[in-house]
């Protein structure tokens, strides 16, 4: 969440999507980049406590955190955060400093963080749930009196953004999107670059005033530490304001009221610790297939980097398998394994989020299906899936995974025997993923990859897709209605094009034994022209620039920087 634009995405303009950028965000230099509105992966508390769980998976040691908007009604989503296993969260307020939220944010939709930070303190409390969390917020602390007032109302951690940029030099134009920034800070031209003259010592000194203020008003108050201060909405009162009728209706009273339990009895904010590990949500990580079987077997293999193959026997109770293996993977070899160093071949139905963040040089296989988010997060691994043989229905006329698969997909290959649900492949950055036919959504927000759909597509295929390509074997002329065009073409594959799609129905009939596949390989050479390429404008602009340069010679970040400057000057 954002405090500064609640249920808006933000945009990246093309111009300021320098190569370096592009290359953080695996995205194409010179082409805008626009964020969802809301994270695609979560759409109810479930969906949150399952990233969660897939978060503490990638990384057993890391502190989770969520961030939540300063809304009513935010004390609710943070006890389901606290129960869903979440470390910290974090209640974002006001209106940002960036200037990068669209202006009717920035004037009308800001929150104060004291309202959301009060009900999520007085919430938790009420359940029980104040000692499992650390409580930060964030939005507009400017001084030490605003630390002591979110301090007294729950909070343990402050987030600073504003002030330490005016410390800086920042003067609050709130162009910062427009790339103009005359002192030199939200911009990537090196000519304003230059106007910079901010000093780290500016954003110390400023901490120290900050610290300093708080330590006054804490000896006003008679704490002698910060934890002792936190959760004392007693030392908070309402002042009237002079002259001001509109502040002085206002009654805060529910706002500094003490949390009470169900007797009416006050819970008290401030004993001891607020944060104990040992009441932290337990995910029972230690109990898990990786932690219980992959890790083990695969010990040998990855130490002395032997190949290895094993068959396991799954259920969808088996959450987020294969991400503890390659969190190991990835500690002892940051650039992955050799193709085929761990192969695991599954029977039964794959849970939630199989195969998310799999590395390179691991490959997962599943005889049944699987639920939401197979493969998010692809980082190098290889993924496939078909229905057992004894399976009675058509492979490619029923769902084998479920929703959301590929979801931020930057590399690897998956492999679908079967339908997909919505929201395919969201966010795909690298990955080339083969299926035979996807729900509503498809490819949004892609900004790299290939995905071949070797089948029908649902509604809204493509929308906000600004890299990448798409094949889709569109034999019943559908694919036209059911694509968002406003960003992309559809248009007729070349015959390098035709090879690659080709080669890639080989490989999924290889390793999934698709009938559609098979069938598809006897008769392409008649069945080829139904094929049809959705490719970005922008992005097509970008890459034939490229093309280009390095065919006259120049190197591959130079024909970028070439194309990057080609779409800014809007040749």
């Amino acid at each position: 969440a954002q405090g500064a634009k609640p249920g808006e995405g933000g945009h990246l303009p093309g111009k300021k999507v320098y190569p370096w950028i592009a290359e953080v965000r695996r995205s194409t230099p010179g082409v805008g980049l626009i964020s969802p509105p809301p994270h695609h992966d979560i759409y109810s508390i479930e969906d949150l406590a399952e990233l969660i769980f897939d978060l503490k998976n990638a990384n057993p040691d890391a502190r989770v955190s969520v961030k939540l908007c300063a809304l009513a009604g935010v004390g609710t989503i943070a006890t389901g955060v606290a129960k869903g296993g979440a470390d910290k969260i974090t209640i974002a307020g006001h209106n940002g400093g960036t200037g990068a939220a669209p202006r009717d944010s920035v004037y009308h939709a800001g929150i104060p963080f004291e309202i959301g930070l009060a009900e999520t303190q007085q919430t938790l409390l009420r359940n029980g749930l104040r000692s499992r969390v650390v409580v930060e917020t964030d939005g507009k602390l400017m001084c030490g009196r605003d630390v002591a007032m979110a301090a007294l109302l729950g909070a343990e951690e402050f987030g600073f953004a504003t002030m330490p940029l005016v410390a800086m030099g920042c003067m609050m134009q709130r162009d910062c999107q427009q790339d103009t920034c005359p002192v030199g800070i939200a911009t990537q031209n090196c000519k304003l670059r230059g106007c910079f003259a901010g000093n780290p010592k500016y954003v110390v000194n400023f901490m120290m005033f900050v610290a300093e203020e708080l330590r006054e008003i804490m000896a006003e108050l008679g704490f002698r530490t910060v934890d002792e201060m936190v959760g004392h909405p007693e030392c908070l009162r309402q002042v009237e304001v002079p002259g001001n009728w509109k502040a002085n209706e206002m009654d805060l009273s529910d706002m500094l009221a003490p949390a009470t339990c169900e007797f009416g009895r006050a819970i008290p904010g401030a004993d001891g610790r607020h944060f104990l590990p040992s009441m932290a949500a337990d995910c029972q990580l230690g109990k898990s297939l990786d932690a219980t079987l992959f890790i083990p077997y695969t010990a040998s293999a990855r130490e002395h980097l032997e190949p290895i193959r094993f068959r396991a026997d799954i259920d969808n109770v088996n959450r987020c398998v294969g991400t503890m293996l390659g969190s190991q993977v990835t500690r002892q070899h940051p650039e992955g394994l050799p193709e085929g160093s761990i192969t695991v071949d599954c029977d039964g139905s794959g849970g939630q989020s199989f195969g998310a963040f799999l590395p390179r040089g691991v490959t997962l296989n599943i005889t049944g299906d699987a639920n939401d988010y197979f493969g998010k997060g692809l980082s190098g691994g290889i993924l496939t899936v078909r229905p057992p043989e004894t399976a009675t229905y058509k492979f490619d006329e029923n769902v084998v995974i479920g929703n959301v698969a590929f979801y931020g997909a930057t590399s690897g290959k998956g492999f679908v025997n079967g339908l997909s649900g919505q929201r395919f492949a969201v966010r795909n950055s690298g990955a080339t993923v083969v299926v035979e036919g996807v729900g509503n959504h498809g490819c949004e927000y892609m900004t790299g990859g290939v995905a071949l759909i070797l089948g029908e597509v649902g509604p809204n295929f493509a929308a906000g897709m600004s890299g990448g390509v798409a094949y889709v074997y569109d034999k019943f002329g559908t694919l036209a209605a059911n694509c968002n065009q406003d960003m992309v073409r559809l248009c007729e594959p070349s015959a390098d094009e035709i090879e690659l799609i080709r080669s890639l129905i080989e490989e999924h009939a290889e390793r999934t034994q698709s009938p559609r596949g098979i069938k598809l390989l006897y008769q392409f050479n008649t069945l080829k022209r139904h094929f049809v390429k959705v490719i970005p404008r922008d992005y097509e602009r970008v890459m034939n620039v490229v093309a280009e340069a390095e065919a006259a010679g120049k190197s591959r970040t130079d024909a970028l920087q070439i194309a990057f400057d080609a779409m800014t000057e809007g040749k």
